[in-house]
């Protein structure tokens, strides 16, 4: 069997969790089956993998229409795969003409759903129309869709009922137990600016609307003086939300010390270490399919605090691995908190929960590194998608 994967991130390219799933899944797969990976971006030197530029008559167009340049490439390529596998938007499209034009099965994985992504438009413009389009064509045409929770299956119901629910299925993000483990690497930590004997809570993610990141800017202010806020925060969506993040943050510091960020890609093992030295991780999204994000921390035995949305209590056992933030939502797919005076403070309290009791949060800490031993290995996602892909044969 050969699987041709479609990707609009994939090493060394990786900006967000999207790009760790597909390189984690690729590499799980390839143990037996064959595996060609169909990219964006820069030539990759890697066996069986072959990356896409954006064609030079739609380089000054706008972003979904570059994409669509890429896709059209991919789909041409394709011939010859007996699966087609495609991820995020970006992607999909190539997959779905694929299918179209070879005659294969396609399987679409959903990281996040364009309606559920309203503020992309700021983002995109009127492309915006243009990826929720190519979304739903995709998966409405999919042989298979993969929720990577239970949350974002209900989601992808919600937002398409024209999909038959049988179509529909849940495979987990998944994590590398081998890679993602406690390091302790206390020069390193301090290299980066952080005080390792100070407790600290630590943040990892893009600047987007949907990580809620102002949310945590401002409960940070209530936290106990003597804590850090690490903030590995970068890849800003657009000028407005960096300019806002930007204003928030400075803001801090001139109230408290030990707010540091780190605006920029971590290597594995520094952010490893950044994670092992913290006391709390915190993930205040308010639109999470699932956090690959919350896996690492957890294997690298950091207790969670994260917002009760989407696919983060799947992973965030409350009170055993963590805790969960509750939220109260707009309908409107923005996600926003009906009361962000509520939701802030909440916010804050669990935080400072957490932090006054380092054994508990120890102890929440070794649990995470279990649950993710027992449930997010990526030899068991990869046998559940192998398991799809010969259902379609």
């Amino acid at each position: 069997m050969r699987v041709d994967l479609l990707t609009k991130e994939y090493p060394p390219e990786i900006y967000g969790g999207a790009g760790v799933h597909v390189a984690e899944l690729v590499r799980a797969l390839r143990t037996d089956i064959e595996v060609v990976v169909r990219c964006f971006g820069a030539p990759r030197d890697a066996a069986d993998t072959f990356a896409y530029g954006v064609p030079s008559q739609l380089a000054d167009a706008n972003a979904t229409l570059a994409t669509l340049g890429v896709d059209l490439q991919m789909a041409q390529d394709v011939q010859g795969a007996d699966i087609v596998h495609s991820h995020t938007w970006y992607a999909n499209g190539a997959g779905h003409i694929a299918k179209l034009l070879h005659g294969v099965p396609h399987v679409v994985t959903a990281h996040s759903l364009e309606p559920l992504r309203p503020w992309k438009a700021e983002q995109l413009g009127g492309g915006y129309r243009v990826s929720s389009w190519i979304e739903r064509t995709a998966f409405e045409g999919a042989d298979a869709v993969i929720a990577v929770s239970d949350g974002m299956r209900r989601d992808i119901l919600r937002s398409y009922p024209a999909l038959d629910e049988a179509r529909v299925q849940t495979v987990y993000n998944g994590i590398d137990l081998e890679r993602w483990k406690p390091t302790v690497d206390r020069d390193t930590v301090r290299a980066l600016g952080i005080d390792p004997d100070r407790p600290a809570v630590v943040f990892v993610g893009r600047i987007t609307r949907q990580k809620g990141l102002p949310y945590l800017l401002r409960a940070a202010a209530a936290l106990p003086a003597d804590v850090q806020l690490v903030l590995c925060a970068g890849a800003p969506d657009t000028p407005g939300i960096l300019a806002e993040v930007t204003a928030g943050v400075e803001a801090l510091q001139r109230e408290r010390t030990g707010v540091v960020w780190i605006d920029r890609l971590l290597p594995q093992h520094e952010l490893a270490a950044v994670l092992t030295a913290g006391t709390v991780f915190v993930c205040p999204s308010v639109y999470e399919p699932l956090g690959i994000v919350n896996l690492e921390a957890m294997a690298c035995g950091l207790p969670v605090v994260g917002t009760a949305t989407g696919g983060i209590p799947e992973v965030v056992a409350d009170g055993v691995t963590g805790r969960l933030v509750p939220i109260d939502q707009a309908t409107d797919g923005t996600g926003t908190p009906i009361d962000p005076e509520r939701f802030v403070a909440d916010l804050a309290r669990t935080l400072a929960e957490v932090l006054s009791d380092p054994e508990l949060a120890a102890r929440m800490g070794r649990a995470g590194r279990v649950r993710a031993e027992e449930m997010f290995s990526w030899s068991q996602i990869a046998t559940r998608t192998r398991e799809i892909y010969a259902s379609l044969l």
